[in-house]
């Protein structure tokens, strides 16, 4: 089926003319036990300001039969997703009955068949415009409306929607066989893409906490994981909710708040009340201290939502970034104030950060607020400047007007704009009556203007140099000084400073290191003096404050990007640091960098040497308790020698579990020593229920033709890889950079690919960043890629993604010329 976008001014016409009342909405889930069929029944009760106008319901299904106000209409007439409705009353009722096999491909629902146990699981994921596949509505997001649904599903199965089941009955026998149903009450005034039900034999784990009832779910085959890491998942909830509804000054307005892991789901989607994760989130072997942060991020990031997108939304999707770039900030903001992930903020630099770098400075930039024309042209927009940089913007406006200021202008917001729909201009004026400051100027140069400022300290004067001619933003940000004159970095000032136009002045005590904006209050790349790059290189260890140390391996990445230091030079540095450092915030972080020039940006005669200098540093770390995990699974990316070798025996054989013997192999693959039996082995012994994937990544690593086929038909014919955060680490096995001559021909056919993507905007997605072969492309497929960029034809979210990971392609290129 061809499906219309929806367009800014369809939109508005349509929300000019229509109120929506209320839907109700009957779900027939019976014939997904065994089948691919979901049904549904959406009765739409709407006003209408002009009688006799005519509009359309977006109905992206099979239309059966449809009914306004008691009179049939034609539903032949449905086309491309809409149904045109013929003139309308004052007051109507619109009921419209319809049913979708397109069950399988993540396009609004998902049906998934767990293969361990052949149970059957149900999700709904609707953002952008995906309710239209599942049942009738005004699909946008400023039609708010009560939703009341009722689920007819098999008996096995439990439903969650939006709230409390009301009733659970079993139904009528003459009408489905062996099923029950489901009623759920009004939804408070919800935008129709985070409403949600899932239905499945889910496990259900219920507590009663602070006057909240907490749900947590997941397939029967994760049961003892969710059960693993059930308590610090209650208590991650537990301090959110109680952070987020103090410092909001407006408390989540319901009892129950549940959280669904379900497979399949490329990330996670943030349903009133009924939050779904990707059960990726669940992971099979006891997390790490980063992916425990990652978990806690998620928990977080969507729980703000239901204040910043759920409670208040914006009315359309150029205003993207007033959910996503709010939940991200607030995700790191309550993390830090809240829970045990006090250092999320050097976490969040030296981990995320540079992502949005990456796109801001590449042909792929943006405005954090943009024109969008339809929605088709918002799903482009759900990528690292949106999030990231949307939330390091946040990060410097909290800096700009204070924190007091940026909390009482948010209590102003939401008390204001409960249950509406609100524009930028909206929440500004909340921040301008806060503060007292106008921030007209603020809010053009930092969310109207694409780019990355680069910020240099020359001759006592922060020196800004901008894109394409701009303004300088105004910035509020810290520099820290050092005398570095003995054995240790000894501080010797920090001040702050308010930077406008291109040049301002600065008083700074004396000192040999300066370390430009400390603290990472702003956006913007730095250039440091020649002395300052030279000492914060050697002697990074030995700055106390984990920000501090974060912020130097953050500049590094800049100035790769910039083009003005080696990878050499930057691999080296990282090793030095991670040879002593001990916050559990950047050791992972700070791996994953170092593997990361060491592997992809180091020239192809340097980087073993570069790998095995890092594995030798991490042997410094493998008998560090709160490093030993993070460090054997560096160590088995970078094993070089006999005694990086001996060390992750030793260590496979005490695991409990077979996630190191599993990354040994993927090591072992790629160095040529593939075992088909050991490997068949592994997989016979793994409970995992997506323990092929780890077979996949064994075979991805292979310099062998017959087997990157294999994972290419999972990726691009069978579309059999599960969507998590593991298909990025899978596609970056794949493309090995000392395997391009092999890739060279696949590089080509992941641009072909693009053009027949199927699934969800969250699954498509992963797949585009996952199969960028990066760090494996050469100049010929570069030049390809960029002319791939500017065709039309693709949609525009995968041109987005072509230009950005295409400029560090490039940047990956010269930088192994220096």
């Amino acid at each position: 089926m061809t499906l219309s976008t929806l367009t800014t001014h369809e939109a508005k016409t349509r929300s000019d003319l229509i109120e929506v009342q209320r839907y109700d909405i009957d779900v027939d889930m019976t014939g997904l036990l065994e089948g691919e069929e979901w049904r549904s029944t959406s009765t739409v009760t709407f006003t209408c300001s002009e009688p006799g106008a005519t509009t359309f319901v977006d109905v992206a299904m099979d239309v059966t039969r449809a009914t306004l106000n008691g009179a049939d209409v034609d539903v032949s007439a449905a086309a491309d997703g809409r149904l045109p409705l013929p003139a309308l009353d004052a007051d109507n009722v619109l009921v419209v009955e319809a049913r979708t096999t397109n069950t399988a491909t993540g396009e609004g629902i998902l049906r998934t068949v767990d293969p361990t146990d052949k149970l059957v699981y149900v999700w709904t994921s609707l953002e952008p415009d995906e309710a239209r596949r599942v049942w009738a509505c005004f699909d946008q997001p400023d039609l708010k409306a009560p939703h009341r649904f009722v689920v007819t599903a098999p008996s096995s199965w439990l439903v969650t929607s939006n709230g409390a089941p009301e009733s659970i009955e079993d139904a009528d026998p003459d009408l489905a066989d062996d099923a029950r149903v489901w009623t759920f009450p009004d939804t408070p005034r919800l935008s129709t893409y985070v409403v949600v039900v899932n239905a499945g034999p889910f496990h259900e784990v219920r507590q009663q906490h602070d006057g909240h009832d907490l749900g947590f779910y997941c397939r029967q085959s994760l049961v003892p994981i969710l059960e693993r890491d059930l308590e610090e998942m209650v208590t991650l909830t537990r301090q959110g909710l109680a952070f987020f509804g103090e410092r909001f000054g407006y408390p989540f307005p319901q009892a129950r708040y549940d959280q669904v892991f379900v497979p399949n789901l490329g990330g996670a989607m943030e349903n009133w009340g009924c939050v779904t994760y990707g059960d990726g989130q669940l992971f099979r072997t006891p997390p790490t201290h980063a992916q425990r942060a990652v978990r806690a991020e998620f928990i977080f990031h969507e729980m703000a939502h239901m204040w910043f997108g759920d409670l208040v939304t914006m009315q359309w999707w150029d205003d993207l970034w007033l959910n996503e770039a709010f939940a991200s900030w607030a995700a790191n903001w309550g993390m830090a104030a809240a829970t045990e992930f006090t250092d999320q903020w050097a976490t969040f630099l030296a981990a995320f950060k540079r992502t949005a770098y990456e796109m801001d400075m590449s042909p792929a930039r943006h405005p954090i607020r943009s024109d969008v024309p339809d929605v088709s042209s918002a799903m482009s927009n759900f990528d690292a400047i949106t999030y990231v940089k949307g939330q390091s913007v946040l990060h410097q406006l909290v800096a700009y007007i204070g924190e007091d200021a940026f909390v009482e202008g948010l209590r102003d917001y939401f008390s204001r704009y409960a249950f509406s729909n609100t524009r930028l201009d909206d929440l500004m004026d909340c921040y301008s009556r806060a503060s007292g400051r106008d921030l007209s100027a603020w809010t053009k140069a930092w969310l109207d203007e694409a780019g990355t400022d680069v910020i240099s300290l020359v001759d006592g004067e922060l020196v800004v140099e901008t894109t394409d001619g701009q303004e300088p933003r105004p910035h509020r940000l810290d520099v820290a000084v050092f005398d570095a004159s003995g054995d240790t970095l000894v501080a010797a000032g920090r001040s702050s400073y308010e930077v406008t136009g291109a040049r301002t002045p600065v008083d700074l005590p004396d000192g040999d290191l300066r370390l430009v904006n400390a603290g990472d209050y702003t956006f913007a790349a730095v250039k440091p003096d020649p002395d300052s790059l030279r000492l914060m290189l050697e002697r990074v260890h030995q700055l106390d404050d984990p920000l501090d140390r974060a912020m130097v391996a953050a500049t590094a990445g800049q100035l790769l990007l910039l083009g003005d230091v080696a990878p050499r030079d930057v691999a080296a540095a990282l090793t030095r640091a991670l040879a002593s450092e001990t916050s559990p915030a950047l050791i992972e972080p700070l791996l994953s960098q170092a593997l990361s020039v060491a592997d992809r940006w180091a020239p192809a005669n340097e980087s073993p040497a570069l790998l095995a200098a890092l594995a030798d540093a991490v042997l410094g770390l493998v008998d560090v308790p709160d490093a030993r995990q993070a460090a054997l699974r560096t160590l088995a990316a970078s094993a070089s020698t006999d005694e990086h070798w001996t060390v992750l025996q030793r260590a496979a054989a005490q695991a409990t579990d077979l996630d190191l013997a599993w990354r040994m192999a993927v090591r072992r693959a790629e160095l040529g020593d593939y075992d088909e039996d050991a490997v068949r082995r592994l997989l016979e012994s793994d409970p995992d229920p997506d323990a092929g994937m780890r077979r996949l990544a064994v075979l991805a690593a292979r310099p062998d033709v017959e087997a990157k086929e294999e994972v290419w038909r999972a990726f691009f014919v069978d579309y059999a890889v599960p969507a998590s955060r593991e298909t990025l680490v899978l596609g970056s096995t794949f493309w090995r950079p000392g395997q391009a001559e092999l890739l060279a021909p696949f590089a080509h056919r992941y641009l072909e690919e693009l053009h027949t993507l199927k699934g969800g905007l969250l699954n498509q997605g992963l797949t585009i960043r996952a199969m960028y072969p990066l760090g494996a492309g050469d100049e010929e497929f570069l030049a390809a890629a960029e002319a791939a960029a500017e065709d039309t034809s693709l949609m525009a979210y995968a041109r987005n993604q072509l230009r950005s990971n295409s400029f560090v392609l490039g940047r990956i290129l010269a930088a192994r010329r220096l």
